[in-house]
């Protein structure tokens, strides 16, 4: 490695004055709320605190070793115990911890108090996205990874929000109390977005409060920070904070959207329009596992392409996507989807890839299927 030192000079030159080292950030943001800036203060203050004592530390431990070397005559003192030593080593740790308890405690009392809150919702985690619930409000839906499987599998260049872009992102009115209840369906999760000061776990049967305030309008995005699978890297989070008046219409709109919903449910489908349907919802919801091919990833995701499942009875493949299968990866999308998305992946499940059995599954048989089951 020394034989070239100019080689690598210039590589270390190119490293620290290239353009890319311009955009690194080695410090926390402030964020976007109150309590996210409370938290970069209280980091602040910490890390100088840190510093001073690591000055002050190393500082004597260097003047005492430069000073006091044996090389300039010096004698080592001779004591075994000094009372004022031993009280100051003790009172000042305990002032200074004292000193740093006082805004560290205020600004945990601020995260934890999700009290007088204007707007309550529901977050639960699935493998591998999110589900919001406006409680009180009659909305709800499923937030799904957006990015382009070419991108995850480098064939086509990384977008700008590679890996955070979702179809649906929750939307929250500007400068309002905004109070989580999080939780999980299957595994534990963690609901991040660093920007609002907020990280809680998604807990299977239990639920966590957490909340936020943002005070501008925009997009910001986080993910999830715990290891909960095969796809824990594809569950981005995406909120887009609105202004009030934009925010009841958006809410207007998703409430008018839900009943439009329900009723596509008694609609006399075709099978092309199922087909295309089928098409987009089966990309987003079953191709991370099944792929786009229908090929699978044997043996923890079976293929489809050609699958007895696929081709076989009617029955059992609406009941294996209603209800999945126990002891395996394969979810039940009973509640996760609507009856005319189950309809639709079905239908275009068994007329993709060569599967040319030619039928249809219809939403009233997805709705028959969940009925008789009650």
């Amino acid at each position: 490695m020394m034989r070239h030192p100019r080689v690598w000079m210039s590589l270390l030159l190119c490293l620290v004055f290239s353009s890319a080292h311009a955009s690194w950030t080695l410090n926390m943001a402030p964020g976007a709320t109150e309590v996210s800036r409370s938290v970069f203060d209280l980091h602040m203050t910490i890390f100088w605190i840190c510093v001073v004592i690591g000055v002050v530390v190393f500082g004597a431990m260097f003047w005492s070793m430069l000073i006091h070397r044996r090389s300039t005559g010096q004698q080592p003192a001779h004591f075994h115990e000094s009372t004022t030593v031993e009280i100051l080593w003790t009172v000042v740790p305990l002032v200074i911890l004292v000193l740093m308890a006082i805004p560290a405690t205020k600004t945990l009392i601020d995260i934890y108090d999700s009290s007088e809150s204007e707007l309550d919702i529901q977050v639960t985690g699935y493998q591998w996205k999110w589900h919001y619930k406006y409680l009180g409000q009659d909305v709800e839906f499923f937030s799904n990874l957006t990015t382009p499987q070419d991108q995850i599998h480098n064939r086509a260049e990384k977008g700008e929000h590679y890996l955070l872009e979702v179809d649906q992102p929750l939307v929250v009115p500007v400068g309002t109390k905004v109070r989580f209840l999080i939780t999980s369906a299957d595994v534990i999760h963690s609901w991040w977005v660093p920007a609002l000061a907020v990280k809680k776990d998604a807990i299977p049967g239990f639920v966590n409060e957490s909340w936020t305030r943002v005070e501008e309008p925009g997009l910001y995005r986080g993910q999830c920070a715990e290891l909960c699978g095969k796809d824990h890297g594809f569950m981005p989070i995406v909120v887009e904070v609105k202004s009030k008046d934009d925010f009841a219409l958006w809410l207007t709109e998703r409430k008018q959207l839900a009943l439009a919903e329900q009723e596509l449910t008694s609609k006399e489908w075709t099978q092309e329009e199922l087909l295309a349907r089928g098409e987009k919802a089966y990309t987003t919801n079953c191709a991370a596992c099944h792929q786009p091919t229908g090929e699978g990833l044997p043996p923890m995701f079976p293929a489809l392409k050609g699958s007895a499942i696929a081709t076989g009875p009617v029955a059992g493949h609406i009941g294996i996507v209603v209800n999945g299968k126990p002891g395996t990866a394969m979810a039940a999308f009973g509640k996760q989807l609507s009856e005319v998305d189950i309809a639709a992946i079905i239908t275009y499940e068994r007329n993709a890839w060569g599967n040319k059995v030619g039928d249809m599954v219809t939403p009233q048989d997805v709705l028959a299927f969940k009925q008789a089951q009650e």
